[in-house]
């Protein structure tokens, strides 16, 4: 944008020196028509015969007949006119007719006292080009020039010509235009349907510099209220975009470095776009420090559940190494089957970390039926009872693998709290499913109700529990944008899942 610029600039000057062009077109234009006027009186008064006079003036087709006004509107354009070369010399020319030259000289001294008013230059021409009066070239012929021809044919010409001028260039404050090309006007003079001679005007236009130099006050005036617009402007963008911008940029590198006092809202947002932004980079960064400190427990968890069985693998390995050949049979069986249960745990812990993983990772998709695909799925269950009481029509917004790994998690729970039965029931309303699972086990007592859906927490560790098989399910129910939370039951446990339904 700042490189266009210049370019902006260079068109506006162009549009400008357009419109002084125009300007003094028009200024030409009232002026020869009033001259024009004078001139054609003097013919009628004076009683030139009509066949001394020129051409038949043609009908002007834009014009309306019966009005009684014929405008001429400025035409000159720098876009589509070429500047011409220098106006050529006057030729020498047959002498006029004598009541026409009479009434060029009659006219001239009006022609001199509108020039120094005026400063444009003047030539009245007779019907044939001749030039009946101005301050030079009296009885010379200007009917080989372009535009003059033209008006003596009864038609308006304007040209734009190249000034040359052996003069220095004028001070900003003189008369002196001082500009490189003159405007030339030619209107032809109407007498009866006739071209009884030609108005033959010039003028150099107004140039920019010197115009703007004579209107330096409002120029002025308006550099001020542009500069300080600007300045404004620069000072709205500052408070609404750049400080805010910058607040956050400082506020990032206090978050990296790990300021959790930084994760609040900006003092000054400045836009709404910016408040929104703000407000989505503060909720990742809440998120990922939220992620950071899962992670965190999550590996506490991990490294003190492994830690155990390893423990016990190690210590009755060295046993076994360092005493025995001392211990009876019994003994070295009892200490082997101890590495082999708890090699076992191991087993089964990562491959419920890998069941943990895939769940937080997944990518949501498919839909299955709660009764007739995700149960069909699930493995033989000889601990207890499932029955569907309701809602088994019901298609979830999720596979039916992902949908059987969930329930039987939570059949899995139950037979663990020695449940011998386990209830589905489903409804759905306004694209939700709302499924309970219930069974009529131990239940969970109140005070490890807010911990069961904490990784590793678990009240059957002897059993065999991992405490991952909730975290498994909640993770999976996440990825589907999905919700499992305790509700209160008369007997046992409950859970209730709400899902996306088809």
């Amino acid at each position: 944008m700042v490189m266009a610029l210049p370019l902006v600039g260079l068109f506006f000057f162009r549009l400008y020196e357009n419109q002084l062009i125009r300007q003094t077109e028009a200024e030409l234009i009232a002026q020869g028509a009033a001259l024009g006027a004078i001139y054609a009186q003097e013919v009628r008064d004076a009683g030139v015969a009509i066949e001394k006079l020129g051409a038949a003036v043609p009908a002007d087709s834009a014009t309306d007949p019966d009005s009684p006004y014929r405008p001429i509107e400025p035409r000159l354009d720098l876009a589509s006119d070429y500047v011409l070369p220098a106006r050529p010399p006057a030729i020498t020319a047959t002498a006029t007719d004598p009541a026409v030259a009479a009434i060029g000289a009659r006219l001239s001294g009006i022609l001199a006292e509108t020039q120094k008013t005026t400063l444009a230059g003047f030539r009245l021409l007779d019907p044939k080009g001749v030039v009946i009066a101005g301050r030079e070239e009296i009885g010379l012929s200007l009917g080989a020039v372009e535009e003059v021809r033209q008006a003596l044919a009864g038609r308006y010409a304007s040209a734009l010509r190249q000034r040359i001028s052996d003069e220095p260039p004028p001070s900003l404050y003189s008369v002196s235009r001082g500009t490189r090309v003159r405007v030339f006007v030619a209107m032809p003079v109407a007498v009866d349907g006739k071209v009884a001679g030609v108005v033959y005007l010039s003028r150099t236009p107004n140039n920019i510099v010197k115009h703007l130099y004579g209107e330096r006050g409002k120029v002025g005036l308006a550099a001020i209220a542009i500069l300080g617009g600007t300045l404004l402007i620069g000072l709205v963008f500052l408070r609404t975009v750049s400080r805010p911008i910058y607040a956050l940029m400082e506020r990032t590198k206090r978050i990296a470095a790990g300021d959790r006092d930084a994760i609040r809202p900006l003092d000054h947002h400045g836009t709404r776009e910016m408040a929104a932004l703000s407000d989505v980079f503060l909720d990742m960064a809440e998120k990922l420090h939220a992620r950071s400190d899962s992670i965190q427990t999550f590996a506490t968890h991990v490294s003190h559940e492994l830690k155990s069985p390893l423990t016990a693998i190690q210590g009755a390995a060295e046993l076994l190494r360092d005493s025995g050949s001392a211990m009876d049979e019994g003994e070295r069986r009892r200490f082997s089957n101890n590495i082999v249960t708890d090699a076992e745990r191991l087993n089964l812990l990562v491959r419920r970390l890998l069941d943990l993983a895939r769940a937080e990772n997944l990518a949501p998709g498919g839909e299955s039926t709660l009764a007739g695909a995700a149960l069909a799925l699930l493995p033989a269950e000889d601990r207890l009872a499932v029955r569907v009481e309701g809602g088994g029509d019901i298609r979830l917004r999720m596979s039916a693998e992902n949908a059987a790994i969930v329930l039987a998690n939570l059949i899995d729970n139950s037979a663990r709290h020695g449940a011998t039965l386990v209830s589905i029931t489903a409804a759905s309303a306004d694209g939700k499913a709302t499924i309970l699972v219930s069974d009529d086990g131990a239940g969970i007592s109140p005070s490890n109700r807010g911990r069961i859906f904490e990784p590793f927490f678990t009240t059957r560790r002897d059993a065999g529990g991992t405490g991952m098989g909730l975290g498994i399910v909640l993770a999976l129910l996440k990825a589907h944008d999905g919700t499992i939370r305790l509700v209160d039951s008369e007997r046992g446990t409950r859970f209730e899942i709400i899902l996306p339904a088809v």
